[in-house]
């Protein structure tokens, strides 16, 4: 007996369609230009991989039964992703990947990220994307790991690595908030470390997998509020459950409000620098202004979609709009 992969080609769902459209097996293989005894012998072979009747033979016409039915119905499926599979692999030939891997640090609009993800859409492109969340170094490992082509907010100082490169896409500055029903919105002045060590800070973890990762802005022996991103880190804050330094562009509108302050400690944050780094790329493939980076035939070349999204982070509304996340209070 043939296995159902053997019987179940695009032909012989062609011939099921034809069948079901003429009304009989005779009319089928005259369209077809086939004999009717290879038409009945296609689709005994089909019916006994099945182990199903694909039509009702009690009748002078050929019906499909519910099982043909849910067969016709199916294979048109099949057949339409066939022909985009095709496409795609027409497409995936002239240049562009089969899937881009994005990693944006959790600090990253994601306004700004999915307004980008639109416009790439609207290239009609074969390529899918991914776009994963992490958080300091875990974004950065992701790139270096292959598990990303492309990582948005790098917050580590990056290193040399072999087939990687990194721009600069600038410095996010931090302001130490707490909110306003907490015990150290009254305090007046700076506030020492011995005092800020009394009281529970709250900390975004670091999605690393090698390693404890990194701690910024913690005090030996203070308690501590671990949660798995920057928004949990802000919702926290606001609930009075902790305290910390938070991106001053994402405490901006609740400070505005009243629903954060802003203390001075002995010890301020300095702005972190970010940068952003792909994987398979050469310096001169990139272009400056926004534009779309060049495809070149050198192996290490960036392929189509990620030129673009180089193109796009190259300009520096696109990076300012990236570190300047818009949120509603």
């Amino acid at each position: 007996m043939s296995s159902v992969r053997d019987v179940l080609t695009p032909e012989a769902l062609g011939l099921i369609a034809a069948v079901h459209r003429t009304g009989s097996l005779a009319a089928a293989a005259r369209e077809l230009g086939v004999v009717p005894s290879a038409l009945t012998y296609r689709v005994r072979q089909m019916e006994d991989a099945l182990d199903v009747l694909l039509f009702d033979r009690s009748s002078r016409q050929a019906r499909l039964t519910e099982a043909g039915h849910e067969l016709l119905r199916e294979g048109n499926r099949l057949l339409i992703e066939l022909d985009a599979v095709a496409h795609r692999v027409r497409r995936v030939a002239t240049g562009w990947e089969p899937q881009l891997t994005i990693t944006a640090d959790g600090v990253i609009s994601s306004t700004t990220l999915f307004e980008l993800c639109e416009a790439f859409y609207a290239l009609d492109p074969p390529t899918r994307l991914r776009i994963r969340s992490e958080t300091l170094s875990g974004t950065w490992e992701t790139l270096v790991s292959g598990q990303a082509d492309l990582a948005i907010g790098c917050v580590v100082e990056v290193t040399q690595s072999r087939g990687i490169l990194n721009r600069s896409m600038g410095q996010l500055a931090f302001v130490y908030v707490v909110a306003p029903h907490h015990p150290l919105a009254g305090v007046e002045g700076s506030i020492s470390d011995e005092l800020l060590q009394q009281h529970r800070a709250v900390a975004v973890a670091d999605t690393t997998l090698r390693g404890s990762g990194m701690s910024i802005g913690l005090l030996g022996g203070q308690d501590v509020l671990t949660v798995p991103t920057m928004q949990h880190k802000l919702e926290a804050q606001l609930r009075g459950m902790g305290c910390g330094f938070l991106p001053e562009c994402l405490a901006r509108p609740y400070i505005a409000a009243g629903r954060l302050v802003v203390k001075a400690v002995d010890r301020p944050r300095s702005p972190v620098a970010m940068s952003y780094a792909w994987r398979g790329a050469t310096a001169a493939a990139v272009k400056k202004g926004g534009k779309a980076a060049t495809t070149s035939t050198s192996p290490g070349a960036p392929g189509r979609a990620l030129s673009w999204w180089l193109g796009q982070l190259a300009s520096p509304l696109t990076q300012l709009a990236l570190l300047e996340p818009h949120h509603s209070v």
